[in-house]
């Protein structure tokens, strides 16, 4: 299948199978083989969020999934975080491909909101800065929010992760079609601004190939929660060989 458009990535974010591991003392189920399974299927890259609490992904699980995917020289790896927080150290450790910044506190239950800019922008800057010294890509977790975008860029963003819970919220409901259309826009706008476009956050086999085929130049989609959830009934292999066919669909929809 050829698309007028790069296909979207899958990252698939692991951070729920480390937190039915940390119950126990067991060291099952583990989060290298959860990887390697959605690697094996297809997956494209591979996402944590490491928070300074440790409910989820700990220290040990970030350095050796990085040592995984050594062997995987074609997926990538994103580390997401609160730059002011943890991030950093992880960065500067195993220089993922990526870095998501989000604004999280170190409480948070989720993320729920991006960045604000102009007002986050000076403690942000030089954060970004220490990253492309390192040679790792940053994506900055916003809410799709047009006039935001160019703020982004010159901040020295490479990348924004636009907050889909709105959208996923609102899908099958009277309100998708706005929510869409706030998404298109604020897209558009990135794209118009020369940041690439990622997007996560509640997105799942119902709703990605609505947002994909509605929401232009997606680069990657990184979903954690319901995958790990489809995957408790369906297996990790089958359950990314799904979410991959709610990416054709998307494109090939935007596309046609």
């Amino acid at each position: 299948m050829t698309h007028a458009h790069p296909r979207t990535a899958l990252s698939v974010n692991v951070n729920k199978v480390a937190l039915v591991r940390n119950t126990r003392h067991l060291g099952i189920p583990s989060v290298t083989r959860a990887a390697q399974r959605c690697l094996e299927a297809g997956a494209q890259g591979i996402t944590v969020h490491p928070r300074p609490d440790g409910r989820h992904i700990r220290a040990v699980d970030v350095q050796q999934l990085a040592e995984l995917l050594r062997a995987w020289p074609q997926a990538e790896y994103n580390i997401e975080g609160n730059p002011t927080q943890n991030l950093m150290d992880f960065i500067r450790q195993v220089r993922p491909h990526q870095a998501t910044f989000v604004p999280d506190s170190e409480s948070q239950f989720t993320s729920d909101h991006g960045w604000s800019l102009p007002q986050d922008a000076a403690r942000l800057r030089p954060l970004i800065d220490e990253c492309h010294a390192l040679g790792v890509r940053v994506s900055l977790f916003m809410d799709p929010v047009p006039e935001q975008m160019a703020a982004a860029r010159s901040v020295g963003a490479d990348r924004v992760e636009l907050y889909t819970e709105p959208y996923a919220a609102a899908w099958g409901t009277p309100q998708q079609a706005a929510q869409l259309a706030r998404y298109r826009a604020a897209a558009q706008a990135a794209l118009a601004a020369g940041l690439g476009v990622n997007a996560g956050h509640d997105l799942n086999r119902d709703n990605l190939a609505d947002f994909l085929a509605q929401v232009p130049g997606v680069l990657e989609v990184s979903i954690g929660h319901a995958l790990i959830a489809d995957a408790l009934e369906l297996g990790y292999g089958d359950t990314v060989r799904a979410y991959q066919r709610c990416i054709d669909q998307g494109m090939a929809e935007r596309d046609s």
